[in-house]
């Protein structure tokens, strides 16, 4: 198959309205792309100050870079003028704004337009070029999303709070997905939560091994540049497992439905030594790049559950992800605007550890968490959340470089979900829009959850000492640190009152242990 990219001729000619599609935006079914007027040139450049601001996984270029080669190829099948730059291109200026304007020029645009990106940054970019050409920028809402940032501020304007909960619900209501009727959800509960928290203790041989397809000529392509362009991005260069054209995603998606859709509620939780996917859709980078409509996604789970296929806590559990907290996520994002990304509500500036390149550290759960970031650029969500985040917050590490970290080091890493996922969900810097309280945990949860500790030198149990399990120290120095803030809290009462129960000696053998793990884990930074 010809995989090469038709560009325009150097010079100017009628195709005046130029359209820019970032990396994140592969959808040919996107009614603007597909309803551009007949003088329309899509631009697409690759510039590598994506892949090092911040630093990004290999494997998440390769994945962005590739899918949209093959988006632009398949954009010109289809008739449309494409003009695309590549990232060995000898005129790329490496930044969106240049090219965006350099681009424009050689084209001779007389307007600028494009669906909201996924980043305050990258819109920004198409905005202040249009200014510098001084033509005008239109902007179009992405119906890709269920709802708009505009339908967000109307849901949340006037609230004390902004929860997930009484947002999907709303949003379940207006769709009527998972409604009996009007007012009552399928399953007779709007969540099935408690159903979902059970750890793995089958065999590993009877989980499930996702679909894996082969590497076409587009990902070889891709791969000779970056060794030229970029040959010393972080993260393992081998083992690519991720879509990059539709038809590849919708067959990743039909594969998680008949075989791990059906256990996916029970086991979302679950953390198992050296197996990353588990019960896991592995669907976020297809639906972030847009090569997946989540409608399609939703449907196919909820068809599932019509033939009897996949239980109501599994499918429940999933949509939830889909038409709740993924939605939720970004309103917040556009809703706080571009300095969100420098919230820090709990002062934390430790620096991030060595290990987090590397995952060479003792501690079991946090090198089982980082090794498949490494292999794979993914983890799963709770690896993500109770794993590596709830260390980096009980820890202390700054919100800003934990964020840029995930952001790059995670092939669905996009600005508006890892953001407030990081900075929200994970490290309560926000001080409480995304989570009424911190998502932290002592090494006890680790042990429920998970087999990690069965082999791990450290004591869950214990609080001080050469077997104490940092996991724990972390988590009673954080809250002593921060005593005052969250013991306020109503939902943290059971940590006020288990705070009560220390003596003053337990405090200080705890408080030392923290200062002295700190030292020896490279956590650099003063802590409040």
């Amino acid at each position: 198959m010809d995989h090469s990219l038709r560009t325009l001729d150097h010079g100017r000619s009628t195709l005046s309205l130029v359209h820019v599609v970032f990396g994140d935006q592969l959808n040919r079914q996107c009614s603007v792309i597909s309803e551009l007027p007949k003088n329309t040139v899509v631009l697409m450049v690759e510039v590598s100050s994506a892949s090092t601001k911040p630093v990004s996984h290999y494997q998440r270029t390769l994945l962005f870079l590739s899918a949209m080669r093959a988006f632009a190829q398949e954009l010109t099948e289809h008739g449309q003028r494409v003009h695309y730059v590549r990232i060995t291109d000898a005129e790329n200026t490496h930044t969106f704004q240049d090219e965006i304007v350099r681009c424009s020029r050689l084209i001779g645009a007389t307007s600028l337009s494009c669906v909201r990106p996924g980043s305050h940054q990258a819109l920004t970019s198409v905005q202040d070029a249009a200014s510098a050409l001084q033509i005008p920028f239109q902007l179009h809402e992405d119906s890709h999303f269920f709802d708009t940032p505009q339908g967000f501020n109307q849901w949340a304007d006037g609230r004390k709070e902004l929860r997930l909960e009484y947002y999907y619900r709303e949003l379940r209501k207006k769709t009527g997905i998972l409604m009996d009727s009007p007012k009552e959800p399928s399953g007779g509960a709007w969540n099935f939560d408690s159903e979902n928290r059970k750890p793995w203790r089958g065999s590993t041989s009877d989980l499930p091994v996702p679909v894996s397809l082969p590497e076409d000529q587009i990902v070889a392509e891709v791969r000779k540049d970056l060794a030229v362009a970029m040959p010393d991005l972080p993260g393992k260069q081998h083992g690519f497992r991720w879509p990059i054209t539709p038809a590849a995603a919708n067959h990743h998606l039909h594969d998680f439905i008949e075989n791990r859709l059906p256990r996916f509620g029970d086991y979302q939780d679950a953390i198992v030594a050296g197996q990353p996917f588990m019960h896991h859709g592995l669907l976020s980078s297809s639906l972030n790049l847009k090569l997946l409509n989540p409608r399609d996604v939703v449907a196919a789970a909820l068809d599932a559950y019509n033939k009897g296929a996949a239980p109501i806590n599994s499918v429940e559990g999933f949509i939830r992800q889909i038409l709740g907290w993924r939605e939720f996520i970004r309103g917040v994002y556009w809703r706080e605007g571009p300095l969100y990304q420098d919230r820090n509500a709990l002062h934390h500036t430790g620096s991030l550890p060595e290990w987090f390149w590397t995952a060479d550290t003792d501690m079991k759960c946090q090198s089982d968490a980082i090794d498949p970031v490494l292999e794979y650029g993914y983890s799963h969500h709770i690896q993500r959340l109770m794993i590596t985040g709830n260390f980096a917050l009980t820890s202390g590490m700054n919100p800003k470089a934990v964020s840029d970290w995930f952001l790059g080091m995670f092939v669905d890493g996009v600005e508006w979900v890892t953001e407030p996922n990081v900075i929200g969900m994970a490290l309560h810097a926000d001080g409480g829009i995304v989570g009424s309280k911190p998502y932290a945990s002592t090494g006890r949860y680790v042990k429920k959850m998970s087999d990690c500790c069965k082999t791990c030198r450290y004591k869950p149990e214990v609080k001080s000492g050469p077997e104490a399990c940092p996991m724990s120290v972390m988590y009673w120095d954080f809250f002593m640190r921060h005593e005052e803030r969250f013991t306020r809290n109503a939902r943290m009462f059971h940590i006020k009152r288990n705070l009560e129960r220390f003596d003053d000696q337990e405090r200080s053998q705890i408080k030392y242990a923290a200062t002295e793990l700190r030292k020896s884990l490279g956590l650099a930074g003063e802590t409040p």
